[in-house]
């Protein structure tokens, strides 16, 4: 050490260490954080999900979605639609149940417009509800192209 430098006591080192080491684990867990939180891909969020015997996925509001879901639509058998408004604005958040005979099939909230479903052969009513305003319509497989606009 030279003459001019004073001598720092070995606790404040230590002292000055520890609190190097912990602002280093930070930044590492911020930055790891940061990477974990960072928005994902809109197409990677879609989730292919099962209940009982259906299967459905839903999305669709960017670009990316839409064309992500007009890939999967070949391995779905019904597609609908939800808008609202003379221009047809996208929904999502939408509570949709599935009906057979009556008969619930499945419940599922919509996170986005489109929603793809593969179900057994044969007709159904899926009953819709937005902002507690419900809609129904009867589709059967096959129909991709439902729509249910409030």
């Amino acid at each position: 050490m030279s003459p001019q430098q004073p001598r720092v006591p070995a606790t404040l080192r230590l002292q000055h260490r520890k609190r190097m080491l912990a602002l280093a684990a930070l930044a590492a867990a911020g930055m790891a954080l940061g990477t974990a939180w960072r928005p994902a891909h809109a197409a990677d969020e879609m989730v292919i999900r099962t209940m009982g015997p259906v299967s459905y996925v839903c999305g669709g509001i960017a670009e990316d979605e839409r064309k992500a879901l007009a890939d999967l639509e070949k391995n779905f058998n019904m597609g609908i639609l939800f808008t609202q408004g003379s221009n047809g604005e996208f929904l999502s958040d939408v509570a949709v149940r599935l009906l057979r005979d009556e008969q619930e099939i499945a419940t599922f909230r919509a996170a986005g417009p489109r929603c793809l479903i593969r179900a057994p052969e044969g007709s159904y009513n899926i009953e819709a509800s937005y902002k507690g305003q419900t809609k129904t319509i009867k589709i059967g497989t096959g129909s991709r192209d439902a729509q249910l606009r409030w």
